[in-house]
């Protein structure tokens, strides 16, 4: 399908090659709620993820992407609350996996783009299964229709592409 070359911050020289069509993500065991630019649209990350990697992705994906233009802002995200831990934290705890160092959500915007990397993709629908947990506490501790219990869970479940409305 193609080739990808990434230069931004964090990665030099990456290259990386796509062998499924766009968007084709979607299996029996992997069924994330909305596409990476949906959820940049709705305010993930409280506007600093992806901001040098603009060259990567589709130029459509930060058309209405809500992105700070300095430090971190939690007004950004969707349930406008700070949801974001420091990447020294991401690494001590395991979770940057492969060839990603911004974690699982760079991992899913490269799966969308069609990459796949056996061990890593299962490793990472995995992680993504065992979040589901958290749709189910939000379910059982709020009234349905009530979108603001629980924003912070809820704010997870959106960075993880789970339905945070539910």
């Amino acid at each position: 399908m193609g080739k990808i070359t990434v230069n931004d911050t964090m990665q030099q020289g990456y290259t990386y090659e796509t062998t499924a069509r766009i968007g084709d993500v979607h299996s029996e065991d992997f069924d994330p709620w909305c596409p990476p630019a949906k959820m940049l649209e709705m305010g993930v990350f409280e506007g600093k993820y992806l901001n040098d990697c603009r060259d990567e992705f589709p130029k459509t994906w930060f058309e209405g992407a809500k992105l700070a233009d300095g430090k971190a802002d939690a007004e950004l995200n969707y349930f406008g609350i700070k949801s974001r831990q420091p990447l020294s934290v991401w690494k001590e705890k395991g979770w940057i996996i492969g060839p990603d160092p911004r974690g699982w959500f760079q991992w899913y915007c490269r799966y969308w783009m069609g990459r796949r990397l056996e061990g890593v993709d299962d490793k990472q629908k995995s992680r993504w299964r065992n979040f589901r947990r958290h749709a189910g506490q939000v379910k059982k501790a709020c009234d349905p229709g009530d979108v603001y219990c629980r924003p912070k869970q809820r704010q997870a479940l959106l960075q993880w592409a789970h339905d945070p409305l539910i």
